[in-house]
């Protein structure tokens, strides 16, 4: 009996940890993220400049790309740090297994026969401010014309020179395998 009272505080806070809903303070409705009690945070008064390399391949063409999804789960999380909108500057470089998530919608049901479930976040990430590029290399390697890229996409020589290129505006590298 002296054991389950012991253990019961235990048990009533993890289950309060588990029973959190999801959070999404600049992303809405994607990539939700949740609390940590007693946590190190961002620093809520810093710029984040940040350029992420992603190849990310979707082997599920219905759902979301992860990489994409982690986009918006690294700006929700600093926003739940305290981090403001205005102080993330977020740039992504799509390229290599990813590339097919930045076709129109026509594009990708003409490929796959299913509408780009990518679509909506592109347009979501882009609302907040996010810069997506596209390797123009990795479009003529998976035989897409230039005229089957989302327009909220803008098209790179290639991942190499965009992503150095933001390098050497000091922004700091992220890669999302």
């Amino acid at each position: 009996m002296r054991t389950l009272l012991l253990l019961l505080p235990l048990f009533l806070f993890t289950s309060n940890i588990f029973a959190q809903e999801a959070h999404f303070p600049i992303i809405k409705n994607f990539g939700g993220i949740y609390e940590i009690p007693e946590s190190v945070n961002p620093n809520p008064d810093m710029e984040y400049n940040i350029v992420i390399d992603l190849k990310t391949l979707q082997q599920d063409k219905e759902s979301l790309n992860p990489g994409l999804n982690n986009v918006a789960r690294m700006m929700n999380l600093h926003g739940l740090g305290g981090v403001k909108e205005e102080s993330l500057s977020v740039v992504v470089v799509v390229h290599g297994g990813a590339t097919d998530i930045v076709i129109n919608n026509e594009a990708y049901q003409k490929r796959y026969k299913l509408n780009n479930p990518n679509l909506e976040l592109i347009d979501t990430l882009n609302e907040a401010g996010v810069e997506i590029y596209v390797c123009g290399q990795s479009l003529l390697a998976r035989e897409y014309g230039f005229d089957e890229i989302n327009p909220q996409v803008t098209k790179g020589l290639s991942m190499l020179t965009v992503f150095t290129t933001y390098m050497n505006k000091g922004y700091k590298p992220l890669v999302f395998d």
